[in-house]
């Protein structure tokens, strides 16, 4: 049985829950956290560098000089790649750099994830994390009660603009809604802050 304490934002317990230990339980598999990660960087990547070629670089359609009786290369055109203001040579290109994980490795990615939060007590679960406007100070407030300085995500069941927006301005804090965390940000925090709701539906998708 793995139970965890549950804190209100105050940082006042209230309470505890049962997690189900086949999600938030397991030995964390790093080699498969690893391949999410690098998936999930890859798949961000733009892929827009381009640079011009040699046929692509404006000009050099005549021969600079002629070819014999002179006491130079036997050049045939000024953007060569190794003259100055030349084509690249293999220049690169526009091109996209994601590509598909095995659908059971990323749920395997994502329980390994959780569960090393777990493990290393940096998996903080709140009864209700909710705002009634937009008001900084009282992420700020959540946050020192639970000696939160570094990087912080704050997990949230369904999009809130109230505690989004209040907590976009606070340096190394990070919002997402349940369904959407992936490996990266999981393992990017220091503390991984939670709704109780957030996990039941965590636990939904994943068991």
């Amino acid at each position: 049985m793995l139970n965890v304490t549950i804190f209100n934002m105050e940082g006042i317990a209230v309470g505890e829950m049962e997690l189900e230990e086949s999600i938030f339980g397991i030995i964390p598999n790093e080699s498969v956290m690893h391949d999410a990660v690098i998936n999930y960087l890859a798949n961000k990547r733009s892929g827009t560098q381009s640079a011009l070629t040699r046929g692509e670089v404006r000009g050099g359609g005549r021969k600079p000089y002629k070819q014999n009786k002179i006491d130079k290369s036997r050049a045939g055109s000024i953007r060569m790649p190794h003259w100055r203001g030349g084509g690249v040579v293999f220049a690169p290109k526009p091109r996209d750099y994601s590509y598909k994980l095995n659908k059971k490795v990323k749920r395997l990615a994502i329980k390994s994830a959780l569960s090393s939060k777990v493990q290393n007590k940096e998996f903080i679960v709140i009864d209700e994390i909710k705002l009634e406007n937009y008001r900084t100070k009282s992420i700020v407030a959540m946050l020192k009660a639970f000696g939160a300085a570094r990087k912080v995500l704050i997990v949230t069941p369904s999009l809130d603009n109230f505690v989004f927006k209040s907590a976009s301005n606070i340096p190394g804090v990070e919002t997402a809604v349940a369904d959407s965390i992936n490996v990266y940000n999981v393992l990017n925090c220091d503390q991984f802050i939670i709704s109780k709701e957030a996990v039941t539906m965590i636990t939904e998708m994943y068991s």
